[in-house]
């Protein structure tokens, strides 16, 4: 049953987000990210101390296409 829906005020939608007011039969937002990060780049807490005296990150990847979002909708 379809219902009102009074004022709203939308700030920001990001870029892979989906903003719906209503019925739905169904909401699939898609998006992908590679990530790359050095030694100590996730760490968290209080009063973290990472040593690290040698580190590279290796963003070399072979493969072009890790997980196709083609036709996923």
């Amino acid at each position: 049953m379809p219902g009102f829906v009074g004022a709203i005020k939308l700030n920001n939608v990001g870029s892979s987000s989906v903003f719906h007011i209503g019925d739905v039969y169904k909401i699939a937002p898609i998006s992908n990210v590679k990530t790359f990060a050095g030694a100590g780049s996730f760490n968290t807490g209080n009063g973290m101390v990472v040593y690290n005296e040698t580190s590279s990150t290796n963003v070399y990847d072979s493969d072009l296409i890790d997980q196709p979002i083609v036709g996923n909708a």
